[in-house]
């Protein structure tokens, strides 16, 4: 394992409430304690109802927030029940969480991901940006296909790449305890890397995470893994304990 910076994610869903300041507050103030220890970059995606309450009420700022979607329109406009990157930059958002396979779900194709891509980059938001395969299109020997169709079809060689993080989530490890094979999972982020490069010519370093069932306890097999720059970290990071030994044990 090499020295390089390490980001850790946390992906807290439909999750938290005002109340939940004490888990931002201990992650934050671990965060500033071990700086010195470890070369890492920790950022908490919330609820939108939560990120302008956080930024305030954080004094000492070690970590980075995040939000979890948005529209694709990039101003305002007449959509019911929808947030704009423009408001949640305006709210105190750094990151923004884009892709995912529960929205992909619920109906959100790579046009219209591309299309929040590129608002959220016109606000200079950072982009988390999801892709991965099912259990069937693993078993079909598709994961290759799948993985550069979601990044050709959702990314764009004038994109800016250094407000573009991707991340790696495999829909059939999400949530289930299933987690991939040190090689095949090495090989994969190898893979998606070459693809970003071919993309992106002049592109050294594209950053790629790892996400799907990350615990504390499984995440000291991911550290052999030199290619990875991360962990986008799901129900684990509704906690404090977890989140941070999740940190810890990963430098163990």
């Amino acid at each position: 394992m090499t020295n390089k910076l390490r980001y850790f994610i946390g992906n807290w869903k439909m999750f938290g409430d005002i109340g939940s300041f004490r888990i931002i507050n201990k992650i934050n103030q671990f965060s500033r304690k071990s700086r010195n220890k470890f070369n890492k970059k920790i950022i908490l995606c919330v609820p939108n109802t939560l990120i302008l309450f956080i930024r305030k009420k954080l004094k000492s700022k070690s970590i980075s927030l995040g939000v979890q979607n948005c529209h694709h329109h990039k101003g305002y406009g007449p959509f019911t029940g929808s947030v704009s990157s423009s408001m949640l930059k305006k709210s105190g958002a750094e990151f923004i969480i884009l892709g995912h396979s529960e929205n992909r779900s619920e109906g959100e194709t790579n046009h219209l991901i591309k299309k929040k891509i590129q608002a959220a980059l016109s606000e200079e938001l950072n982009i988390i940006f999801c892709i991965g395969e099912t259990l069937k299109e693993k078993n079909s020997g598709k994961t290759s296909f799948i993985l550069k169709k979601q990044i050709r079809s959702s990314i764009q060689k004038d994109f800016n790449i250094n407000k573009i993080i991707f991340a790696y989530e495999p829909i059939w490890s999400i949530g289930t305890n299933q987690i991939p094979k040190v090689d095949e999972l090495s090989k994969i982020i190898r893979s998606i890397k070459n693809e970003i490069k071919i993309i992106f010519k002049r592109v050294k370093s594209p950053r790629v995470l790892y996400g799907g069932s990350v615990n504390d306890k499984n995440i000291r097999s991911f550290s052999s893994i030199s290619d990875i720059d991360g962990f986008l970290i799901g129900g684990a990071s509704q906690s404090s304990k977890k989140f941070i030994d999740i940190v810890k044990n990963y430098y163990k």
